[in-house]
């Protein structure tokens, strides 16, 4: 039985329609439109680009270099003034990931109506660029493996982005995201300060030690069982009609590889920092990949974090990749720097912790538009 009582226009009364199909998509379309957002403030519009990549080309996993951006403009508004925020997602997605419906909740676009629509943040444009890779995510760092992802999204993304909406600009520019798109937002900070003027990382990578180094020996075993190499277990992966049961640790850390240490010389450039019959550390490959660990980079990068507008933390307290550590030790530092910051810890795990937008989306908004 199909409920009603949700649309603002009957069925019976929208021109075109002739058959019962036509009716039913109609009205499902419509239900979903208007039953399942939690506001009834105007929507904003969703514009999807594609940016034609020369920073991309190379990357030693074939990844294509024309990369769709869907941008969200807030109901009222052309984009032109705004400030933009970029959502860099976590690791197995990509931006449009964000962007899609969702059952159960909000996608991020009915997020932005709620809040901007409520005052609890002023208007802003958000852009959800596609970055995901034959690898499985991104980290969001420039690569010989994956590609010049850093400067993707500091020059060509941003330049499509902001020359046709008119939006963002110095010090009107922010980046946000959770897990992997954790990591590459206070990295970004870290590294991009004359790009962003604020930041917000939810449940990033940190202390490296702890997140990816308990996994490495799950992730020789899954080697050993797929062939004995990268290659081979990689091949199997690859071919595979569905995605293997437990084969996330391997392929996560596989992931970290090509972006911390790659190879130009091994498969697809990936190689793995331990040893692989005795999971030993191997002590250079090992020094490369703690380079890019925020609470490394901070020790020598931290006055390009004084230099930002917003520069908001969290974690859950329940973290089951040990995040939290490593955001309690980032947190810590900055203290004893003097660096102003927003650090929140809250009761949960890893999983499921979109909800946490609400509080700093309208952090990082408030602070770009003053």
């Amino acid at each position: 039985m199909t409920r009603h009582g949700c649309l603002r226009t009957p069925v019976t009364d929208v021109p075109g329609l002739n058959s019962l199909r036509e009716r039913c998509i109609w009205v499902n379309a419509q239900l979903k439109e208007s039953c399942m957002r939690k506001t009834t403030h105007p929507a904003g519009t969703v514009h999807r680009m594609v940016v034609s990549s020369e920073v991309l080309k190379g990357n030693l996993l074939g990844d294509p270099t024309d990369r769709v951006v869907d941008v969200y403009i807030p109901a009222g508004y052309d984009g032109a003034g705004l400030p933009l925020l970029v959502d860099i997602v976590g690791f197995t997605a990509g931006g449009p990931a964000h962007t899609n419906w969702k059952g159960f909740g909000e996608n991020v676009p009915e997020r932005l109506d709620r809040l901007i629509g409520d005052g609890e943040m002023p208007p802003v444009v958000v852009a959800f660029p596609d970055c995901f890779t034959r690898v499985g995510g991104n980290q969001y760092v420039n690569s010989l493996s994956t590609g010049a992802w850093a400067d993707f999204l500091t020059t060509e993304m941003l330049e499509a982005v902001e020359g046709r909406f008119g939006c963002g600009g110095t010090g009107r520019r922010g980046i946000f995201g959770k897990s992997s798109g954790g990591y590459g937002s206070i990295v970004h900070a870290l590294d991009h300060s004359d790009v962003w003027a604020a930041a917000a990382c939810h449940s990033g990578d940190m202390a490296f030690e702890l997140c990816y180094l308990p996994d490495m020996p799950d992730t020789l075993r899954a080697l050993a069982k797929g062939g004995g190499t990268i290659e081979s277990w990689w091949t199997k992966f690859e071919a595979a009609p569905k995605t293997p049961e437990n084969a996330f640790k391997a392929l996560n850390i596989i992931a970290m590889a090509a972006h911390y240490d790659p190879d130009p010389h091994a498969y697809l450039g990936l190689r793995l920092p331990v040893r692989p019959d005795t999971c030993e550390i191997i002590p250079d490959r090992w020094a490369n990949w703690m380079k890019h660990d925020p609470c490394v980079k901070l020790e020598t990068q931290s006055d390009n974090l004084r230099a930002l507008k917003a520069l908001y933390i969290d974690c859950g307290n329940s973290d089951q990749f040990n995040l939290v550590y490593g955001a309690r030790r980032f947190k810590r530092r900055l203290d004893e720097l003097g660096i102003a910051h927003r650090y929140e810890e809250f009761d949960d795990n890893h999983s499921s912790v979109d909800y946490r937008m609400d509080i700093s989306l309208p952090f990082l908004a408030k602070a770009l538009a003053g």
